[in-house]
């Protein structure tokens, strides 16, 4: 996984419309991404709608928040749809950013292993630079972290 005084390397993923969005687009301003395992599931939900509800602060300090899962652009629309979303959720579908950032993980349920996405955020600087790594990121608590963190 990535740590903290890591340069992030520019890369690109397409939004819930196609649009493609590059990491350099969001220079000069801090940018937490969050990588989580899947649209409208319940953690990834209550981690969704948390980031929601906290959003104005985000957005009163000059944040840029993107979510990032493997989920397709058509996922992500249907996800901020139901939900209100008013955050950028990017699309990895072929795990390139998330095998970057060290997210795609081996995990393991009832026995049976398989790679998944950790459910893991990161506070990037006006430079591209990670602040702050938030390893198996609470869903219910991620956003006050980051807030209370960027304080």
């Amino acid at each position: 996984m990535l740590s903290v005084g890591t340069k992030i390397r520019d890369f690109s993923l397409p939004d819930a419309d196609h649009t493609i969005h590059r990491l350099s687009d969001y220079l000069g301003q801090k940018v937490v991404i969050y990588f989580y395992p899947k649209d409208d599931t319940p953690g990834c939900t209550t981690q969704a709608c948390a980031f929601r509800d906290a959003y104005d602060g985000f957005k009163k300090a000059g944040i840029k928040v993107i979510g990032i899962s493997k989920d397709s652009p058509e996922s992500h629309k249907m996800f901020i749809e139901k939900y209100q979303l008013p955050f950028l959720l990017l699309s990895d579908e072929n795990v390139e950013v998330a095998e970057y950032f060290g997210v795609w993980v081996e995990k393991s349920m009832y026995g049976k292993k398989y790679m998944g996405m950790s459910r893991s955020t990161f506070i990037i600087d006006e430079q591209g630079i990670i602040t702050h790594v938030f390893e198996k990121a609470s869903p219910s608590e991620n956003a006050s972290e980051i807030l209370n963190a960027l304080k």
